[in-house]
């Protein structure tokens, strides 16, 4: 089935917000095994948002829309479907309860008159149950067509469509679709085809789509068939030779794995400690790990050595290192990554120091980059040259320091 999205919104259009729900909508639909064709965004205009709803109509079996479900006079997207299909509006007596009870779980001491305006609903439509906001969610069936209304908010509309329109689409999908991600780090996106360019040229069910993300590269694989264990059957052969190609470069293949709670979950596994010592990244290291629930059984603490007595002082680096070599050095580098060790009293430490620029440092250019990692009396040091803004070279090193951390811990415990 062809599926449509329509974005609502004249705050989209200027760009005063970032549309990151249609990201999320299309990556759900392409799991259910639907069809997109089309990704539109309208202003909060009746006759332009009728247009687009009447040619998306037209082309698609299901449209879902988001926004405009609010209790304002822009907020124009329920009134305008049901015009468009034809169904008259009708007060919810449901709707209104949940709209009562949500004002008074929240303390509130009235509720405003415009939100009266959320329990009209059109005649026969099935009523979505929004836990987490006023605007109730609606899916309307007419002549084979479906159309599902969202609110705007992503709090709101992620538990919405995952508890409650999932279960509705998968049903209007006749075939079994199952996907399993594959995490890869430490390759680029054209390196990573080049190696799978015989199974990506020859594929037909399963498929592999790739996604380029920072220093990563994450690989869905998806199938098609009529039972749920048929789909893993066929989708398990190419997981397992993804995985034999890449090696230890693959650090998950969970689709809620990020790659710093794959370094907790080792260090967890291998009862081992951890403690952070930056410079560039400037505790950004730390934050990703401590972002992880049970974070606190591995980490020990975090050191932000930006300036070099910093640097001197909390890690012990040798004032003669800093002026031989700079603070951006691999020497130095080595020394954060012992320093952070023993002033930690941790089993491994990763250690980064750079140039973030936008400024480079004498002859080092911007993003040279040095990262440690001290371990069972040892320390593996490398060295990058990353390009980008200030922003980016940072974000590429956090991730290269941990996928560092990780393999490390596979090479000295892993069995």
């Amino acid at each position: 089935m062809v599926v449509e999205l329509i974005s609502v919104g004249t705050e989209l259009l200027l760009g005063n917000i970032v549309n990151t729900n249609t990201q999320y909508l299309a990556e759900q639909c392409a799991l259910l095994g639907l069809t997109m064709y089309y990704q539109v965004t309208v202003g909060d205009n009746k006759d332009r948002l009728k247009d687009t709803i009447q040619t998306a109509l037209d082309r698609s079996d299901i449209v879902i829309l988001t926004g405009g479900l609010g209790p304002t006079e822009d907020d124009i997207t329920k009134e305008t479907c049901a015009e468009v299909m034809g169904f008259p509006l009708v007060e919810d007596s449901h709707t209104r309860q949940c709209i009562e009870n949500y004002f008074k779980n929240n303390i509130y001491k009235e509720i405003p008159n415009n939100n009266w305006k959320q329990t009209l609903v059109p005649e026969g439509a099935t009523v979505l149950d929004n836990h987490n906001g006023t605007a109730p969610g609606l899916i309307m069936e007419k002549d084979g067509k479906h159309v599902i209304i969202l609110p705007g908010p992503p709090s709101e509309l992620k538990p919405m469509f995952h508890e409650q329109v999932t279960p509705y689409l998968a049903k209007l999908q006749p075939d079994v679709i199952r996907s399993q991600m594959v995490k890869i780090c430490g390759h680029g996106e054209s390196q990573v085809e080049d190696k799978l360019l015989d199974i990506i040229d020859g594929q037909t069910n399963p498929t592999i789509a790739t996604y380029a993300k920072t220093a990563e590269v994450h690989l869905r694989v998806t199938a098609k068939a009529d039972t749920e264990e048929e789909a893993n059957a066929l989708i398990e052969p190419v997981v397992n030779e993804i995985k034999h190609r890449f090696g230890e470069d693959v650090y998950t293949t969970e689709e809620d794995e990020t790659l710093e709670k794959s370094v907790v979950r080792l260090l967890k596994k291998y009862n081992l400690t951890v403690t952070t010592a930056e410079s560039c990244t400037g505790g950004l290291i730390a934050g990703r790990i401590v972002n992880v629930p049970g974070a606190s059984e591995v980490f020990r603490e975090g050191f932000v050595t930006y300036a070099n007595k910093a640097k001197r002082k909390t890690l012990d680096v040798k004032k003669t290192t800093l002026e031989n070599y700079g603070a951006v050095s691999k020497q130095t580098a080595k020394e954060m990554a012992a320093g952070g060790v023993f002033a930690a009293d941790a089993d491994t430490c990763i250690a980064v120091t750079g140039i973030a620029g936008p400024d480079a440092d004498g002859a080092k250019p911007v993003g040279l980059v040095y990262i440690a990692c001290y371990m069972k009396d040892s320390i593996k040091v490398e060295e990058y040259h990353f390009k980008g803004s200030r922003e980016q070279i940072r974000e590429q090193t956090v991730i290269r320091a941990l996928d560092l951390l990780r393999r490390q811990v596979l090479n000295n415990y892993g069995t």
